[in-house]
């Protein structure tokens, strides 16, 4: 297996079933014999949409919350640009919050 990453996204509670089937789909947290392996943890995510924006939930110059979900999944670094291409594509919002760590391994 090649060198591992940690994909974080958070998305509204409504589409986080979607986009980790998606992810899943996609390849996305794989570990060993298993597929579609993620974490959750809900919250609540807040943005104030700026003049230029689009959003798809709130509007310009209104700060708007969100009951969202936190998706950590894993991947394989070759794998990283087709999985957050696929997050893109899938995401409700206009500029989806993504993290990617690296992780470390036992050896």
């Amino acid at each position: 297996m090649g060198h591992l990453l940690k994909v974080v996204v958070t998305v509204p509670e409504k589409d986080a079933e979607m986009l980790r089937k998606n992810i899943g789909d996609a390849n996305g947290g794989r570990i060993g014999s298993y597929s579609h392996c993620s974490f959750s943890v809900k919250g609540i995510g807040r943005f104030l949409p700026k003049e230029g924006a689009h959003p798809k939930i709130g509007e310009v110059g209104k700060l708007e919350e969100v009951i969202e979900e936190r998706i950590e999944i894993t991947c394989e670094q070759k794998k990283l640009k087709n999985i957050i291409q696929v997050i893109r594509n899938n995401h409700p919002y206009e500029e989806p919050a993504i993290d990617i760590y690296p992780l470390l391994t036992e050896d």
